[in-house]
């Protein structure tokens, strides 16, 4: 055995990296092996690629990186050992400005260690490394002298370049040292090095941090004099020079002269101009500078960092202000504003005055820029681990009636616990006892009693606290199974005279107290199980009242308490008796009690109470639908439909939740009420905004219909739901009802409609289906033999699993034999459906027999229907009378098998890697098969969340998206998040199997998931799109996405995707009538992105002669600057070798760009004469940058240049 275990751990090891270094219990060996030098660097190029893209996406989403992130991707790479040059530049680039959460001295310190510590691990420095270390110094003002870090460079030798002088300079004129800067700039012009911008703006800084105004701005005269416009970078410096020394004449000056100079400054360079006013102290001038900006469409990233920095530099206030230029750019649909969370969160880990962080926060309430900001900053102080902090916080928020809960203690025990650390756990818990707060069983088992060495160590530590504590000491010390003796025992048992516990504690106790054979407790079972938890509370709550104390918490657990033995008398007599205390919670509770017993008439007239006391407070939306449910239901649907108006003008927010509940509502008033009641209340609802149509929320309407048998009444409410929201709810129960009814009159209407909305293809099937539920087979095989309809899996796929669930095997028999002919009809899927039916019913004979029909058929099984066919036959003792297909899969699986039989344990991380690598390699069954060896040998084995993750992108590439859809709903319901990735390659599967209904099952499951997955709603639609089109209902596509399109709210966005996969697909019918809607979009409507997207696939795909002659039908086409610039930018590669749609871009868009936007024309003088030519004729002047290229071209020709080349400016005759 030991020798199977070294052998099955090497192969396993081998298999599944780099997922997992696997390990067999008590078996492993170790292995190490040198990787050769080529894999090395392979690695490092992979991680480069991993870490530039992480660090890209987090600079261009905010214009900044987390410290957090920035030191996972740096130790990531010190892990891996040999950092490559690119890697360590990227990591010492990444410490200046790029960090504005961090202090300019820690920034500094963190690239001095990154600069060591690469060192020590084998990175080469270059002349880049040094210059990105003088840029982090620049940008976090850090004091260095410019001459040793030359000494440093030479000895390094590595000889610095231009940029390293410019820099100098900058860190000489920083300090106004401008002699220091002049020699630099003397070695430069001896080097005939140019002289660019960035030098004149360092000499800007330089005179002025010297004191010398007059010369800082006579250095534009001399830009102007050498050549030289000055741009916004001197701007820039010459005005936060003047913002240093709060002269806001000089700022006001500047700002004309850039201005008249048509130098346009932007936000970024305003804000820069705001943070040196707020540093240097001139805070009077910033309302007018923040007037200033302009809000841009990138203002919100910048307005962010702009903050975090003025924050991290302790000047909030100013911070603050520019927050609240924020909200206007916010989305005006927020249903819960969380304006400032980043600013909060900041301030509590700057250590901002407490006094600041309640003031910002009351006045972000106030305004309505965020719902709970105190809440939020309470959380941010728990998880930096504040404690004073969150002490001080709590007391605010108690002493506006929040109620403080023990778990909010954990965050500050945690790391007490890890050092063992007692008197600070004891400190803590005493601040819980200030508060109130009674440390919970959970509190006192984690976080509290690992501290103590013993019982009797921690019975003598929590003297101090409440008797209450005992009793969690107690179950405590008994769920963590410490050995327990009577006489230690019997003095907290002593404690419990006086103390309430609620009957469920008390027999916790006494079970897990019995097991230890305590045969005392029996004598405290008189004290605890006959005081109910009622009783107690009315007992504490008349101490109080005794003490003249507030009752309002007590009164509020007790009301709750006698609600939940749903004895209304009662609670109404404690409302009666404590009039005065009754808080808004406990008038909340009664109301939903009434509403639980019926009790219209006492819920009204609470709630009326309520409104007296206090007109502000507005009930929650869950207890305002139990209010409307309960009137509609006693007959006042117009009373409700008040409520539900009153619900919209006090702006009550529904969640998810809360849309359910609407639909329960709904169907509860089907039967009391009928479709008059459902039809107002369900149209009040979507007028009014509460919740939007869907199919779900109009369904109760037709049931009220159905259910009162008035099916040309159903017919008409499905036709207007059609007309005004674009469903068609329980339409296959219509149908069947006219069906077995014989209306066919009625019928004809139906049909005529669903025609009309949704094509004729459709139609035929939905009547199909009710043929087949009613048991009229004879018209059904009429229907799906009609001439030219195909096969649509989405909708088969349906009617089977409706009928796998109600158990109607004749039904699903007849529709897998009338479509046997059916054009592209999966025959094997429809057959695996009887078959898992009868696995279901457990009918053998059934199965035996759809294998014989199979075989009649032609059919060829796939590998798991051959597997599920066995698996019925074998269960029932029957002969397989075929060969069984057995797994196909690596030899690691087989040395798993191997190990098993001889009895070698393995463990669950070990199972879990190696099914995460068979599903990476595409072997589904192979990791299945090893999921069941796994769950046999460890019940309750589970797949991880990358493992289901996994196999649910292994099924939707198979194209098996029904089973992948399957994987997501047991995955959700095991409360279990799958990935982005995901869901994408499951709604694209969804999209190539044209199932149209699966795609908004998981659309909805998505929604309900409670977290944000960052998923684009275009990914739905166009998929759904792409489902209807394979489905053959190409109509149904485009009125979608024009719908999408055309909505009032519409962004935009892309359909890139459809586009490709049509043309990728040569389906010309669905190119044509897209192509119709998109051209229609942009002449008709001025909505171009559709065209545009279509123009560029067509480029894409090398259809270049349809992109002209789409361009000649959509002249707008050329205006689209922004998105032709930035397909072009990324397309340049593409280009270099494509020079007839380089010449195609620049013939159509001369406008647009120039030919330095388009590299491959670098290569081709021939093409680029002739462009130039063009240009000329079309009057078109040639930017420098151009010409400079085509004179390049000319001598690389050896042909003499036609025209006067431009020249850079190499030297400077005056400074």
């Amino acid at each position: 055995p030991n020798l199977l275990a070294s052998s099955l751990h090497i192969s396993i090891t081998l298999h599944v990296w780099p997922y997992t270094v696997g390990c067999v219990r008590s078996y492993t060996v170790a292995t190490q092996e040198k990787e050769a030098n080529m894999a090395v660097r392979s690695k490092q190029a992979q991680q480069f690629d991993w870490a530039l893209a992480k660090l890209d996406s987090s600079v261009r989403r905010t214009g900044r990186i987390t410290k957090t992130l920035l030191l996972r991707i740096f130790h990531d790479i010190c892990r891996a050992g040999y950092p490559s040059s690119n890697q360590a530049l990227l990591l010492l680039r990444s410490c200046g400005s790029l960090l504005p959460e961090i202090r300019l001295e820690e920034r500094t310190k963190l690239a001095h260690h990154m600069w060591e510590k690469l060192q020590q691990l084998g990175a080469q420095y270059d002349v880049s490394h040094y210059n990105a270390l003088l840029k982090v110094y620049l940008q976090n003002q850090f004091k260095f002298s410019p001459t040793d870090f030359l000494a440093k460079m030479e000895s390094a030798n590595v000889q610095p370049n231009r940029v390293t002088y410019q820099r100098l300079i900058a860190a000489y004129c920083q300090n106004g040292d401008i002699e220091g800067a002049s020699t630099i700039l003397g070695f430069m012009k001896s080097k005939d090095l140019p002289i660019t911008e960035a030098v004149f703006s360092s000499l800007v800084t330089g005179h002025a941090r010297r004191g010398d105004m007059e010369n800082a701005k006579n250095i534009l005269s001399v830009m102007r004099g050498a050549g030289m416009e000055p741009g916004p970078e001197t701007y820039v410096s010459l005005l936060t020079a003047y913002a240093e020394k709060g002269d806001m004449d000089g700022l006001k000056k500047t700002l004309e002269t850039a201005e008249s100079a048509d130098c346009s400054l932007m936000d970024r360079d305003i804000m820069q101009v705001i943070f040196t006013l707020a540093k240097s102290g001139h805070e009077q001038y910033l309302p007018e500078m923040i007037e200033r900006l302009r809000l841009e469409r990138n203002y919100i990233p910048d307005a962010m960092n702009l903050c975090l920095s003025l924050i991290t530099q302790g000047l909030e206030d100013t911070a603050f202000q520019v927050l609240k230029t924020m909200p206007a750019l916010q989305s005006e649909n927020s249903d819960s504003p969380q304006m400032g969370s980043f600013f909060l969160r900041h301030c509590v880990n700057m250590d901002t005055a407490i006094e600041k962080i309640t003031s910002y926060c009351k006045e972000l309430k106030e305004s309505d820029l965020h719902t709970s900001p105190l809440i939020f900053t309470l959380s941010c102080a728990l998880d930096a681990k504040k404690t004073d902090m969150s002490l001080k916080l709590m007391k605010i928020l108690k002493e506006q009636d929040f109620p403080i809960r023990p778990h909010y203690f954990w965050p500050l025990l945690t790391q007490h616990v890890k050092d063992n650390n007692v008197s600070g756990v004891l400190e803590v818990v005493k601040s819980m006892q200030q508060f109130d707060v009674s440390p919970d069983v959970d509190t006192l088992n984690k976080y509290i009693l690992p501290v103590f060495s013993d019982l009797e160590a921690a019975q003598q530590a929590l003297e101090v606290i409440q008797n209450a504590l005992c009793v969690c000491v107690c179950v405590c010390v008994c769920s963590c199974s410490i050995v327990v003796k009577s006489a230690h025992f019997l003095p907290f048992v002593s404690s419990l005279q006086n103390i309430f516990i609620s009957v469920n504690i008390y027999r916790g106790i006494r079970n897990l107290l019995e097991s230890y054979h305590i045969p005392e407790l029996s004598k405290v079972h008189s004290l605890t199980e006959n005081e109910s938890k009622v009783l107690a509370l009315e007992r504490r709550l008349a101490e109080l009242k005794a003490e003249n104390k507030p009752l309002d918490f007590v009164l509020k657990q007790t009301i709750q308490a006698v609600c939940a033995e749903e004895n209304l008398q009662r609670a109404l007599e404690l409302k009666q008796q404590h009039e005065e205390e009754m808080t808004a919670g406990c008038y909340a509770t009664l109301i939903n009690l009434c509403c639980r017993q019926d009790n219209v008439e006492e819920a009204l007239n609470l709630k009326t109470e309520l409104s007296r006391k206090d007109s502000s407070v507005v009930l929650d939306a869950g207890k305002y639908i139990m209010l409307v449910k309960t009137l509609s239901l006693n007959g006042r649907v117009d009373e409700a439909v008040e409520m539900l108006k009153e619900m919209k003008e006090k702006e009550v927010v529904l969640n998810d939740s809360h849309v359910g509940m609407l639909f329960h509502l709904l169907n509860s008033v089907v039967i009391k009420g009928g479709p008059s009641a459902v039809q107002q209340l369900q149209d009040t609802i979507f007028a009014l905004g509460l919740a939007k149509p869907s199919a779900n929320l109009c369904s109760p309407l037709i049931t009220a219909y159905l259910n009162s048998e008035d099916l040309s009444g159903a017919v008409d409410a499905v036709q207007e739901c059609q007309r005004l929201y674009k469903y068609l709810p329980r339409l296959h129960d219509i149908l069947v009802g006219l069906v077995e009814k014989g209306d066919t009159d009625l019928l004809q209407k139906a049909i005529d409609f669903v025609s009309q909305e949704r094509g004729e293809m459709t139609m035929l099937y939905d009547l199909f289906f009710a043929f087949l539920q009613t048991g009229r087979y004879r018209e059904a095989r009429k229907i799906i033999e009609t001439p030219g309809l195909r096969a649509k899996p989405g909708r088969l796929q349906w009617f089977a699993e409706k009928c796998i669930f109600a158990n109607q095997m004749e039904t699903l028999e007849q529709m897998v034999d009338m479509t046997a002919k059916l054009f592209e009809c999966d025959r094997d899927e429809l057959y695996s459906y009887i078959l898992r039916l009868c696995k279901e019913t457990n009918d053998w004979k059934k199965a035996e027999a759809v294998w014989m029909k199979m075989q009649e058929e032609n059919v060829i099984p796939r590998e798991r229907t051959l597997r599920l066919l066995a698996s019925i036959l074998r269960s029932n003792g029957q002969e397989v009378p075929f060969e069984e297909p057995e797994v196909k899969s690596p030899s690691a699986y087989g040395m798993l098998k191997d190990a098993h039989e001889k009895g070698v344990a393995v463990s669950a991380g070990t199972y879990d890697h190696l099914i995460r690598s068979l599903l990476a390699e595409g072997s589904i069954d192979a990791a299945m098969a090893v999921k069941d060896i796994a769950a046999s040998h460890m019940p309750g084995f589970r797949l991880s969340n990358n493992a289901n993750s996994l196999l649910i992108i292994t099924l939707s590439k198979k194209d098996e998206a029904k089973d992948a859809l399957e994987n997501l709903k047991s995955m959700l319901q095991a409360q279990n998040v799958p990935s982005k990735l995901t869901i994408i390659r499951l709604v694209q599967a969804l999209g190539r199997k044209g199932d149209v209904a699966a795609i908004n099952e998981v659309q909805s499951l998505v929604a309900g998931l409670g977290t944000n997955l960052n998923l684009s709603n275009m990914l739905f639609i166009n998929n759904t799109a792409l489902a209807h089109i394979k489905s053959g209902d190409v109509d149904s596509a485009v009125e979608l996405l024009k719908d999408v399109y055309t909505s009032p709210d519409s962004k935009s966005p892309s359909m890139s995707f459809v586009f490709r996969r049509i043309i990728e697909e040569a389906n010309d019918t669905a190119l044509d009538k897209l192509s119709a809607m998109a051209e229609q979009l942009a002449n008709h409507f001025a909505f171009y992105r559709p065209v545009l997207d279509l123009f560029l696939q067509l480029l894409d795909n090398d259809k270049v002669e349809d992109a002209k002659l789409l361009l000649a039908r959509c002249n707008a086409l050329a205006e689209q600057k922004d998105v032709l610039m930035s397909y072009v930018s990324q397309k340049n590669v593409y280009f270099d070798t494509d020079f007839c749609l380089s010449q195609f871009f620049l013939s159509h868009f001369l406008t647009v760009f120039s030919p330095s936007h388009l590299s491959g024309l670098d290569k081709d003088l021939s093409a680029a004469k002739a462009l130039h030519e063009q240009m000329q004729k079309e009057g078109i002047v040639a930017d420098e940058l151009s010409l400079k290229r085509l004179a390049v071209l000319y001598r690389n020709a050896g042909e003499p240049v036609p025209f006067i080349e431009p020249q850079h400016f190499s030297t400077l005759h005056t400074l």
